[in-house]
């Protein structure tokens, strides 16, 4: 009721290139070139995730980087250098655990995790915990492709007609890119931060306007 919002697996890609631990370097670079995506599930078994391997993972610390203006080749030092030249593997590279995001969270939920843990994709997983997707920050941002006559009919359906019900309040629903405006004569006014907030809940909505008067005044 009133706009519930959308889940991971609402807007999750489902189809994902993912690397077991002995998938080597080159395999690994290969692959987030071909998928252009900067991060791979590392997955076992059944496909339990286990470790996540970014293009971060794959780079040489700054501190093994020579700082000479002009080097003309960049040649890595220490242990990491030293690992990817005896040709290091995903389970060497990975970060673990997995951060991993529920299939049923819901979307806002899904933001805070990759808010907090500071990354740009989520692997998903299902009740069984095995792979199920993968969620992007561009694949968070789906929900404001909404149609806008898809979001008015919500809004008209689901939280209108029960904050301001007719025939005492006559209320007028408009959504133009993303943005509701309500319109009318409402009999209770001190609804109307009641309504901003639903209305706000309602995935696709960017912001909310009121033009809404008393019953009996001309708005």
């Amino acid at each position: 009721m009133y706009g519930a919002p959308h889940l991971v697996s609402d807007v999750m890609t489902r189809t994902v290139a993912t690397v077991g631990r002995r998938a080597p370097f080159t395999e690994i670079v290969h692959l987030m070139r071909d998928w252009e995506i900067s991060a791979l599930p590392v997955i076992e078994d059944e496909g339990q995730v286990v470790g996540v391997v970014s293009e971060a993972d794959l780079l040489p610390p700054a501190e093994e980087l020579p700082d000479e203006p002009g080097a003309g080749r960049l040649v890595p030092r220490g242990p990491v250098a030293a690992a990817r030249a005896g040709a290091p593997l995903a389970g060497d590279l990975m970060s673990a655990p997995a951060v991993t995001v529920r299939a049923d969270a819901t979307l806002a939920e899904a933001a805070r995790l990759m808010a907090r843990e500071g990354i740009k994709r989520l692997p998903v997983v299902d009740d069984a915990d095995l792979l199920a997707g993968v969620l992007s920050r561009a694949d968070l941002l789906k929900v404001f492709l909404r149609d806008d006559e898809d979001i008015a009919e919500e809004v008209r359906r689901e939280i209108a007609p029960f904050l301001f019900p007719p025939p005492s309040s006559a209320v007028r629903v408009e959504v133009r890119d993303g943005v509701v405006t309500l319109t009318g004569r409402v009999r209770d006014t001190a609804l109307v931060p009641v309504a901003a907030r639903l209305v706000r809940a309602v995935e696709g909505v960017v912001d909310v306007e009121f033009d809404l008067a008393h019953e009996g005044v001309t708005p």
